[in-house]
């Protein structure tokens, strides 16, 4: 069975030292879950700060270190090059933009060179860029070159959500009419999960129109640019009928409401799935009561994400995070901004202004 090399582009917290910080006990930075396939060899890393480079070969053992990544590609020709750079560009602990000409995008400047670079296989960081202009460039790229795209929206490769996803899709909980949300967080950092995650649980229909606004209500859009990114809540209308909302309260739980059941992921994903459907009991058939559900054994999310880049690659089929889905999950991210803008009217997709820039981490 062939491996495929990684190179990994941003030392820091996603690309090495994640583990650390125990927000799951598989693997979750690029470099260990790399480590942890049988189809993936970790090759080589790059990072501007020599102390990053010097601290990744002593961790993992991997001399192949470079400054500038076009000398890691030419030089290591990786299979897979994940992008683990700040969004901004700006070396953390950086919170905001700099001032109001600022268009640092980091993630969407490098699936662009790298696409050109021919790079068969890329997994970059959420969000893929940070205005639809970047986005567009960075769709075109990965589409011009065949690349084969993921990126870290990483609830749409964990198998703990995919009871949710059966139940809705396999008409369990009936025909679907609404699904929420619940968590307060930011829009860019925040929001591209929670809005890729609604879309994946009901099966990617395309989303219509956005309307939204941001916990700073009095905030106004100056230059096509917002220098932080705002905590927001959004409400979302997709192609098929179903409209989705998010509350800005709670603890990262999805629920999806249909006719005759609703499902819904506790706990940020935590393993546990409630459902509940209408005539499970049988003297109280217009109830609808809680059905029993059988626990599935967690994988890691970001080696399912790398493995699924493996088997597009080898099959010629799409990533389960291909690029038009990640184009489109982060309009509508955007199109929140753009509703916050025009006072919480609806906002059709596609976007008209496609400069509007939000700057994240």
């Amino acid at each position: 069975m062939k491996k495929y090399r990684v190179g990994i582009i941003g030392l820091g917290r996603m690309g090495s030292t994640i583990d650390d910080e125990g927000h799951s006990p598989l693997p979750y930075s690029i470099a260990l879950s790399a480590r942890s396939s049988d189809r993936l060899e970790l090759a080589a890393g790059c990072d501007v700060r020599p102390e990053r480079r010097t601290a990744f070969t002593e961790r993992w053992g991997i001399g192949a270190v470079y400054e500038d990544y076009r000398d890691m590609i030419r030089q290591e020709k990786p299979d897979l090059v994940a992008i683990c750079t700040p969004a901004s560009g700006l070396q953390k602990p950086a919170k905001a933009a700099p001032d109001a000409h600022f268009r640092g995008d980091s993630h969407a400047e490098l699936t662009v060179a790298l696409s050109e670079m021919g790079v068969p296989m890329l997994y970059v960081e959420k969000a893929m860029a940070s205005s639809m202009a970047m986005a567009d460039a960075a769709r075109d790229a990965v589409k011009k070159h065949g690349t084969v795209f993921n990126t870290g929206v990483l609830r749409r490769f964990d198998n703990r959500y995919d009871f949710v996803r059966d139940a809705v899709l396999n008409g369990g909980i009936g025909d679907v009419k609404a699904a929420v949300h619940y968590a307060r967080s930011s829009l860019m950092h925040g929001h591209i999960h929670s809005i890729d995650t609604l879309s994946w649980l009901l099966g990617d229909p395309r989303i219509v129109a956005v309307c939204g606004e941001f916990e700073q209500r009095d905030y106004r859009i100056e230059h096509n640019h917002i220098a932080f990114d705002p905590v927001a809540t959004y409400r979302l209308r997709f192609e098929n009928g179903v409209e989705a909302w998010s509350v800005p309260a709670g603890h990262w739980e999805f629920e999806i409401l249909g006719t005759t059941g609703a499902a819904r992921s506790l706990n940020n994903g935590d393993g546990m799935v409630s459902l509940r459907k209408k005539g499970a009991d049988s003297e109280h058939p217009s109830r609808w009561t809680d059905v029993a559900i059988v626990p599935v054994t967690p994988k890691s999310t970001v080696v399912n994400c790398l493995e699924d880049l493996v088997q597009a690659y080898e099959s010629g089929g799409k990533t389960l995070g291909h690029i038009d889905v990640t184009h489109h999950i982060t309009e509508a991210c955007i199109a929140v901004a753009e509703s916050h803008r025009r006072n919480g009217a609806w906002v059709e997709l596609p976007l008209a202004d496609r400069d509007l820039y939000v700057w994240h981490v």
